[in-house]
């Protein structure tokens, strides 16, 4: 299986990276700077908001964008506020906990809908296109709390990125929020990367097909191969940007 091939390039791309660490001041500035930016865009993108990259960008240096919806620039506010809490997470170091995602979910949603950010759906809901089928209500708590100890347990013996990858997926097949499910579900998987000394992924848009497509088979047939491996790929693109700001060439890729 072409799976721990593509595990071990990565780490050897991290050790790479950290051969480099810690980076200046203004690298890691003018990297966050750029990560955000294109993170906030494609994370909403996917869901459906129309802003362009460069109209994100300006409603995140505070500018109005004439012609679009209030909604659609808090969309990008919202994200860009839960990437800063991600990294707080990170700084404190804090255990994984029930309390951090109904903050991360808290901010997407602010000012967008206060009456349900940060709080566990009490409805049944569908999956638009997709033939998962997310569990009862009812079910929320014990589930999130079963979650939480696979991620803080069993989930640790993975690699970091397998973990993250399933972080995601198997967050989102719960989909414990009314609204908001896979914003929320990316943001936690790069805190796990993160965590992990690894550059957080960007799940681009243009990509959207093939994700629904592989998270739909992981949770309907149980097939994580597909899903894990969109994640590889889209780690190892989030190392582009390092190597442009330090000028360096990694050895070959090839297995990826």
């Amino acid at each position: 299986m072409p799976l721990p091939a593509t595990l071990a390039a990565l780490d050897e791309l991290k050790a790479l990276l950290d051969s480099h660490r810690p980076l200046s001041g203004a690298t890691n500035r003018n990297l966050r700077e750029d990560l955000a930016l294109r993170w906030t865009y494609h994370s909403n993108a996917i869901e459906g908001n129309t802003l362009t990259l460069l109209e994100t960008k300006v409603v995140l240096e505070g500018i109005t964008v004439c012609g679009k919806s209030m909604h659609e620039q808090l969309e990008a506010t919202n994200h860009f506020a839960a990437i800063d809490y991600v990294e707080e997470i990170i700084s404190r170091e804090e255990p994984f906990s029930s309390w951090q995602i109904r903050n991360i979910h808290q901010l997407v949603l602010n000012a967008i809908d206060n009456d349900n950010a940060g709080r566990w759906r009490t409805i049944n809901v569908t999956i638009s296109g997709a033939q998962h089928r997310p569990p009862s209500h009812t079910r929320i708590p014990e589930l999130i709390d079963r979650f939480i100890d696979w991620v803080e347990g069993p989930g640790r013996e993975l690699h970091p990125v397998e973990r993250a990858a399933l972080v995601h997926a198997e967050f989102v097949g719960i989909h414990p929020f009314a609204d908001c499910n896979g914003r929320t579900s990316r943001l936690l998987m790069n805190l796990e990367l993160m965590k992990a000394g690894f550059p957080p992924c960007i799940i681009t848009v243009e990509n959207r097909l093939a994700y629904y497509q592989a998270l739909d088979d992981l949770h309907t047939r149980g097939k994580q191969q597909a899903f894990i491996e969109l994640v590889c790929e889209a780690v190892q693109l989030a190392f582009e940007p390092y190597w442009h700001a330090l000028d360096i060439q990694p050895g070959s890729t090839s297995d990826l």
